[in-house]
């Protein structure tokens, strides 16, 4: 197969990989299901099984990832839509986003700390808590890898997204704020989703946490790196 068809196949797969995926979640809606933990495993099993090399196939597709930088021009939009949510609850919002920045940095160099992982896994470990075109965008910052860091981010989504609603549970936590906000700090663009099925307010709580928390991490990564480095 030629590097032109080959290309054009990786995206196909890609694709239809997140659309059937989709497509499977609205029919059969459980968490193991959610298109952010089956269509990656189903592309990596596709990928694997067709011996397409790892690097090969991201050398392929890393435009997608590509275009992620540019679509966090859209994050305007929800900031503009709920303006008024956010002049209601301005320090519930802002101590969310300042705790959830600081306690995801902070359990990420811990982290580095305590185990011994090569230096472009714990560059690229720094910045999984925020959602994924800020996360590119800071993990330069702090020598990161930005393939490696959006596959830390998925990995921390789901991780959040499986295990948000025991932790409300067990401390138990009813407000639908906190809800939100704790899901947009800690698991962003999965927790919002998760938050949105929940409730309305949770999911848009979450929406407007991950999106500042983006935005401050995009904004000091350069103070923290040099902290940490």
């Amino acid at each position: 197969m030629n590097h032109s068809a080959l290309g054009l196949f990786c995206l196909a797969i890609t694709l239809a990989g997140y659309f059937a995926s989709k497509a499977l979640y609205r029919r059969q809606r459980r968490v193991w299901l959610a298109p952010i933990i089956v269509a990656p495993v189903a592309i990596l099993i596709t990928v694997v099984s067709l011996k397409i090399d790892i690097s090969d196939y991201f050398s392929y597709t890393h435009y997608l990832a590509a275009m992620l930088a540019p679509a966090t021009i859209a994050f305007a939009l929800p900031i503009y839509r709920e303006r008024k949510l956010i002049k209601q609850y301005p320090l519930t919002l802002s101590l969310g986003v300042i705790c959830g920045l600081l306690l995801g940095l902070a359990s990420s160099w811990l982290l580095t700390k305590l185990t011994n992982l090569p230096p472009e896994l714990s560059h690229s470990l720094m910045v999984r808590s925020v959602s994924t075109p800020f996360a590119i965008e800071a993990t330069s910052s702090f020598g990161g890898i930005p393939e490696l860091t959006a596959m830390l981010v998925l990995l921390t989504g789901v991780i959040g997204m499986l295990i948000c609603e025991p932790l409300f549970k067990v401390a138990h936590i009813q407000s639908s704020i906190a809800k939100g906000v704790a899901l947009g700090a800690s698991a962003h663009g999965a927790g919002a989703a998760k938050a949105n099925e929940i409730g309305r307010q949770e999911g848009v709580i979450a929406s407007l946490t991950m999106i500042f928390t983006g935005i401050a991490m995009v904004l000091t990564a350069p103070v923290f790196a040099m902290l940490v480095n």
